[in-house]
């Protein structure tokens, strides 16, 4: 199946594309609404759940939504700005990742296999880290691009729900830059410890990310030239993965900080292009509360993680597959012979 938004020449044909992104089908979720106020409980006593099922409804363009195929896709890519020391690992770790997530050893493989997901793991020229964004860009338009369209052709076209996670020693680093870069503040307000990070580290990240905003003021305002200054392959293929999605109205269940961060440079756009997605739960990062603030998001779940790799968003499926069950499954008061006055 061909992707209606990539391959794309230019930015600026990009932008042009995404001015026409699909909305979810009001009239489904108003059937989806009407569904759960028949249902043999009090209105909105399943809460969250409900919200879900409304959810599901309208971008399936269905009042009885399911999940047949769920596709969960891991990004892997590498950082030049690793050569500031802000990641306590090797670059090579990356790598070695990648392969046992392939093995079936990592921890989203379990929880995927938990959930009912399909696992794939994307590695993106691991042996050709990004630029170093306190010394340059960290890819140029045509990168960024390439990266994209690849995360765009990840999707598979059988999915009914697509999980994004993400690998890449130093991309916590990364992420912290897009979220500063697109939202403002300081770097202290976003950096974290991600893979274990000792103080010594966190202010080498924090003085990484500032000296890139110097650098690279020029970029910020622009949330394509910002993905190139500052971020990486998985970064934006997390962004044209969610981008093919919304084409096709595959719901998307983001992961944690980094993967939110990845796919917040496009909330700037003012286009709704996370409309379609959902935040799995609120990463231990210091910095998710406020992106999600900033994107106005709520997670479905607080467990303190921040393992990444698509972990959290894994969990989530099972939330959301609970709740098209009770919306699928359950009878109306009329079916079931129960009176609702």
């Amino acid at each position: 199946m061909s992707d209606p938004i990539f391959p794309v020449e230019s930015f600026a044909a990009l932008r042009g594309r995404l001015a026409r992104l699909p909305e979810a089908s009001e009239p489904s979720a108003a059937a989806a609404r009407r569904r759960q106020d028949a249902l043999t409980k009090p209105p909105g006593s399943l809460g969250r759940l409900e919200e879900l099922a409304v959810f599901m409804a309208g971008w399936q363009g269905s009042a009885r939504p399911k999940i047949g195929h769920a596709q969960a896709v891991v990004f892997a890519g590498n950082h030049g700005v690793c050569a500031q020391r802000v990641n306590p690992f090797p670059q090579e770790v990356t790598a070695q990742m990648v392969a046992n997530f392939r093995a079936g050893g990592a921890a989203v493989n379990q929880l995927c296999r938990a959930s009912g997901a399909e696992l794939e793991v994307v590695a993106l020229d691991l042996d050709r880290p990004t630029g170093d964004f306190t010394q340059g860009p960290a890819m140029t338009e045509a990168e960024v691009l390439d990266a994209m369209a690849r995360g765009a052709a990840g999707l598979d076209p059988r999915a009914d729900v697509l999980l994004l996670g993400e690998m890449g020693i130093g991309n916590s680093t990364v992420a912290a830059a897009l979220a500063q870069a697109s939202f403002g503040g300081e770097g202290w307000d976003w950096v974290g410890p991600g893979t274990g990070s000792d103080p010594d580290g966190i202010a080498r990240k924090v003085a990484a990310i500032e000296a890139g905003i110097v650098r690279h003021r020029a970029a910020l305002g622009d949330p394509l030239a910002t993905l190139a200054a500052f971020g990486g392959r998985e970064q934006a293929a997390i962004c044209g993965a969610l981008l093919a999605a919304r084409a096709r109205k595959v719901p998307v269940i983001l992961d944690g900080f980094i993967c939110t961060a990845s796919a917040a440079v496009l909330h700037p756009l003012g286009l709704g292009a996370l409309d379609h997605c959902i935040v799995a739960h609120a990463s231990a990062e210091p910095g998710q509360r406020r992106l999600l603030s900033a994107i106005e998001k709520r997670p479905l779940l607080d467990l303190g993680m921040r393992l990444g790799e698509g972990s959290g968003a894994a969990v989530a499926l099972g939330i959301l597959r609970a709740a098209l069950e009770a919306h699928n499954g359950m009878a109306t008061f009329a079916e079931a012979g129960v009176s609702d006055a």
